[in-house]
């Protein structure tokens, strides 16, 4: 594992995440991550420390309301969330700071059927 740092536009949320530096990524096709084109990557929440920035956020939650959709009020960006599939994850791909990933698989998920697309996917629950 390697220390990922990354955070939000305005530099207002900072975090910090042990991962892979081969990063798996999943293109999810659910209605809000093909409205804010969201490719994410699931860690555990040990992995995840959030070093500033807690009460610049705001959580917009819908439909079952397990998973919390955060993002930096002052500027809106969503550098980190947790997933509906992992609520005791975290995922933050897209505002991870450059020089410490080495590759990326993408993965598409049908999360616009996401029931039958969790049955038929044999990891996502265990990353």
């Amino acid at each position: 594992l390697v220390k990922h740092n990354g955070g939000c536009h305005c530099g207002a949320v900072r975090f910090e995440v042990w991962s892979s530096p081969h990063l798996h990524v999943f293109d999810c096709s659910c209605s809000i991550c093909t409205k804010k084109q969201n490719h994410h990557f699931i860690v555990p929440k040990s992995n995840f420390t959030l070093l500033q920035g807690g009460d610049h956020l705001t959580t917009y939650t819908f439909n079952t309301h397990a998973a919390k959709h955060t993002f930096c009020r002052v500027c809106g960006v969503q550098s980190f969330y947790t997933p509906r599939s992992n609520p005791d994850g975290y995922v933050a791909p897209h505002c991870l700071d450059p020089g410490t990933v080495q590759s990326v698989t993408v993965e598409k998920f049908w999360g616009d059927k996401w029931e039958e697309s969790m049955k038929a996917h044999k990891t996502i629950r265990d990353m």
